[in-house]
């Protein structure tokens, strides 16, 4: 019997509820066996400036998903150095784990990106994407993806590094846990 795997990749600068409750929703809508989250090292497509290190996103990751067993932190991308694609770690997970099978969770603006994804042919051979729905994105692409309906919660990474920085409340926005981290840390400017 294969695993059902399904994979969500981001910075996680900081892990929010928005991050929390797009893994419940695919693992129990697509009655998966697991939610690793993977924190990248660098994403090709944008720059990170908020001065933490990839342990303390580990660290917030952490945090965050105590508690549910389903929920697992995969660190293949901060192991490596330099930037990192999508293709090269899957293809990675996938010698690794040959009984897997992987879902690999996008937002709605992601998909409608997918073209522009480096070596996209091989990617969709080793995972099947899944695409969440986000405001303002259709989730039309010429790669089957399965698409999966979460709440609508509009919370950003940004917004609450922007938040934290200015002294405002991130109060549920961010499990209490990894609140106290940032503010132990001072992370963000809080």
């Amino acid at each position: 019997m294969r695993k059902k795997v399904g994979i969500l990749g981001g910075t996680f600068d900081p892990p929010h509820l928005g991050h929390l409750i797009i893994a419940n929703e695919v693992l129990h809508q697509l009655n998966l066996d697991e939610i690793r989250f993977m924190p990248n090292q660098e994403p090709p497509h944008k720059e990170r400036s908020s001065g933490t290190t990839g342990k303390n996103r580990v660290r917030m990751l952490e945090l965050a998903i105590q508690g549910n067993p389903a929920f697992k932190l995969e660190k293949i991308e901060l192991e490596r150095s330099g930037r990192s694609f999508t293709v090269d770690t899957m293809k990675v997970l996938v010698e690794q784990n040959p009984h897997h099978e992987y879902y690999f969770i996008i937002g709605a603006d992601m998909v409608e990106y997918l073209p522009n994804w480096h070596r996209i042919d091989e990617l969709v051979e080793m995972v099947q994407f899944v695409g969440v729905n986000r405001p303002n994105h259709r989730m039309e692409s010429y790669y089957r993806i399965i698409e999966v309906d979460v709440p609508l919660i509009e919370i950003s990474s940004t917004m609450i590094r922007d938040r934290s920085k200015a002294g405002e409340s991130v109060k549920y926005l961010l499990p209490d846990n990894v609140i106290g981290y940032i503010e132990e840390n001072r992370l963000y400017g809080s």
